[in-house]
């Protein structure tokens, strides 16, 4: 096992947002724009495609879904190649997961660096995705299947076998990369690929690491963060208490929506609220008291019916019902890189060196965890409480290509 901790300074801009395990929004059209046609193969000079061809594919994920794919390789490359699936987060991301608000993607960087090490890669439309954007059907049951994880599951299994069948492919080479919710789907996949009838995979590649359950991962998205925050940027001595003064300075640069949820727990005015100061000495702890009162505004207990996650109800039951990786994963005995950010408050850092040690305690010998200080769950350098999306760091890119150049 290697563990490391890379360090870059970098200036940043502070714009908030979160997502509940790595989904996607807004629209980026550029791949669509210049992508050749359906079955052609053509090397392009877009930017970051030099020396790559591009093949647009179709996939039949079953169930009435035909999905748009693309199939990229070295231009002048000779016989069959490793392929790298890549396995989107959670939500109805498109082959590139285009990121909220169009800032990057994830995908589109991490093909052009496989392709760099002598990969074909392969990136698929989500069941339910029409094009970049994401743009999506108007047909609710391919939005919405039943059983919507498993349905996840057998979709990737389906772009597996069609990967598998190319003939640009080597079957036997085939190493899955999986973000967020598709560090699940891979740790299941390549826990028993008979079940899922694809070929043992060579590796796999897990960003952002979902080795908690859903239950536990929702609870420090939804009320946990806000006790980090307040622990990390109000209590400025550190005593686990807040006086007024930290209250209200606290709140100072806090985005409109987070301080509008913290403000109404913590202050009267400019003093401490007197029904959260339970035991009258005029500071709030943050963890007995304020925790308190922001658990039941959350309404987490009330789980899996936790007000405003109404949508997600049928999603987190079905996949609470499948091992996390630090449950799936150990069972591979292949190669296998664990990334994630320090700062990530979807998929804690912690967890992904937790998943990294069952898999050496499960006896596998090629395993490696890499935390990167100051990057949160969409890879990048960002502010820990106010995380801005963007495509991964470089320094990810670089520490792929190096990984995947090691197993070519």
């Amino acid at each position: 096992m290697t563990i490391s901790k890379k360090y870059r300074k970098l200036a940043i801009g502070l714009t908030a947002a979160a997502v509940l395990a790595g989904g996607a929004g807004a629209a980026n059209a550029d791949v669509a724009d210049k992508a050749p046609q359906q079955g052609r193969s053509v090397s392009t000079k877009a930017s970051g495609w030099e020396g790559i061809t591009r093949k647009q594919v179709k996939i039949d994920l079953g169930g009435g879904w035909v999905t748009k794919a693309e199939l990229t390789y070295p231009a002048r490359s000779k016989g069959r190649l490793p392929l790298v699936v890549m396995l989107h987060g959670s939500g109805h991301n498109d082959m590139n997961q285009t990121l909220p608000g169009g800032k990057g993607s994830t995908f589109l960087p991490l093909a052009q660096a496989a392709s760099r090490e002598g990969f074909a890669t392969l990136r698929f439309n989500k069941r339910g995705v029409t094009g970049i954007g994401p743009v999506e059907s108007t047909d609710p049951d391919q939005l919405n299947p039943k059983n919507p994880y498993e349905q996840i599951q057998k979709d990737a299994a389906s772009v597996i076998r069609f990967g598998a069948a190319s003939s640009k492919v080597d079957a036997s080479r085939i190493f899955l990369l999986g973000h967020s919710e598709g560090t699940n789907v891979a740790a299941n996949l390549v826990s028993d690929p008979k079940k899922y009838d694809i070929p043992r995979p060579a590796g796999v590649i897990a960003m952002g690491v979902v080795g908690q359950d859903i239950k536990e991962l929702l609870t420090l998205q939804l009320y946990g963060r806000l006790l980090l925050q307040m622990h990390d940027e109000f209590d400025v001595d550190a005593d686990g208490q807040l006086t007024d003064v930290e209250a209200v300075d606290g709140l100072i640069g806090q985005p409109k929506d987070l301080a509008d949820q913290i403000r109404p727990v913590l202050l009267d005015g400019d003093k401490v609220l007197a029904s959260t100061d339970t035991n009258k000495d005029g500071t709030i702890a943050i963890d007995a008291e304020a925790g308190v009162v922001l658990r039941a505004s959350t309404g987490i207990d009330n789980y899996p019916n936790v007000p405003g996650l109404e949508t997600l109800q049928e999603y987190v039951t079905d996949i609470a019902r499948f091992p996390t990786v630090t449950e799936a994963l150990p069972k591979f005995s292949g190669p296998t890189l664990l990334l994630n950010g320090e700062n990530d408050l979807q998929t804690p850092a912690r967890v992904a060196l937790t998943a990294d040690a069952a898999v050496g305690a499960a006896g596998n010998k090629d395993h490696e965890v890499i935390i990167y200080p100051g990057m949160a769950h969409t890879m990048n350098i960002t502010p820990k409480f106010v995380p801005e999306f963007g495509d991964p760091d470089r320094l990810v890119l670089d520490d792929v290509r190096s990984w995947l150049k090691s197993h070519r």
